[in-house]
């Protein structure tokens, strides 16, 4: 996804409601703060946040109960797997700090602004589906932003029962060939319940989160996994096969095992233009023995010769396909701003 550029109206909308936001959240940290002040609430103790609803999130205290919260305007971004302080109310408590995360997943939204997605994860769970149809270019898109995050990447394939076309069948296969290689883990999941096992085997002490397209049936995978979940999920567009957005907000679900799970909307692209060149080639974990070794140290890993990346796709150490995605990233890094 491209930075889109703006009009004056336009921008003057966003303004408007970005103050109309924060007018909100100051009217509401001050009834917090004028409750705190009061004694009206409760003594500080540590929560997770499970979600975020603009001003207000709720927090999962230690004993598994959840609060509603105010959140005072000095806190910074707030996220489903945050690691906060609370005092607890009657009806609302207030989130006093947010201790320091150990990750956090940000994507740009469609405005081009950076916004965190989740925190404190160590498990990113690409989903994708034979509907919408998938390609290789978001997967590693997502593989490279959980390379940086530092968290383990796991590919999952949902709906395999839908794969009665041997043409989309095969196409899958091409697209998935290159991952299992690199130590990439892949899944199969058939229908609404093949899998759950593995899946559930796979969450245990984790905190993970479901990523992917709109439609490839995420909150399907929660519901299967966690019954007492009930996401509400939508089908598929009639035309071209899109994805409904359905989840509209992080939300950070329990799990047997001790792990987490957090199921994030859906999205149609995933940017990294955020992202430099050494960030990008740091994201594919097969470059890096070949990084530093082109004849030329300004090489663009194009056509020029000596170039490391090149003669590494004839050794069979790097598929092609993947250095032909980190070219079209690395593209769509100096893309201009479009209307």
């Amino acid at each position: 996804m491209s930075k889109r550029k703006l009009n004056r109206r336009q921008n003057w909308r966003i303004e408007r409601k970005q103050q109309e936001r924060a007018d909100r959240a100051e009217r509401a940290g001050a009834l917090g703060d004028e409750a705190l002040a009061g004694g009206q609430l409760g003594t500080e103790q540590k929560g997770r946040v499970i979600a975020r609803y603009g001003t207000q999130a709720d927090v999962e205290a230690t004993d598994c109960e959840v609060h509603r919260c105010h959140l005072r305007m000095n806190l910074g971004s707030v996220v489903a797997g945050d690691q906060v302080i609370f005092c607890a109310g009657e009806e609302t408590g207030v989130v006093v700090a947010r201790e320091e995360r150990t990750t956090e997943l940000r994507r740009p939204d469609k405005f081009g602004k950076l916004r965190s997605v989740a925190a404190n994860i160590d498990r990113v769970i690409i989903v994708i589906a034979p509907y919408p149809e998938p390609h290789g270019g978001l997967v590693d898109r997502y593989l490279v932003a959980t390379e940086n995050l530092g968290a383990e990447a796991v590919i999952l394939l949902n709906k395999a029962d839908l794969l009665e076309d041997p043409y989309l069948e095969e196409s899958i296969d091409i697209l998935l060939e290159p991952y299992a290689p690199l130590g990439y883990t892949t899944i199969r999941a058939q229908g609404k319940f093949g899998a759950i096992d593995e899946l559930t085997k796979l969450l245990a002490g984790h905190t993970s989160i479901l990523v992917g397209q709109s439609g490839v049936g995420k909150t399907t995978l929660v519901n299967a996994l966690l019954p007492d979940a009930q996401q509400r999920v939508s089908e598929l567009s009639p035309d071209k096969q899109k994805g409904r957005h359905t989840t509209t907000t992080a939300r950070l679900f329990d799990v047997p095992g001790g792990g987490a799970l957090i199921d994030s909307p859906g999205i149609r692209e995933f940017g990294l233009w955020h992202m430099t060149r050494d960030e990008v080639e740091e994201g594919f974990r097969e470059f890096r023995d070949c990084i530093g070794h082109c004849r030329f140290r300004d090489c663009q890993h194009q056509s020029e010769p000596g170039c490391a990346l090149t003669e590494a796709i004839e050794t069979g150490a790097i598929h092609p396909a993947r250095l032909d995605s980190y070219r079209r990233i690395i593209a769509s890094l100096d893309q201009p701003l479009q209307g």
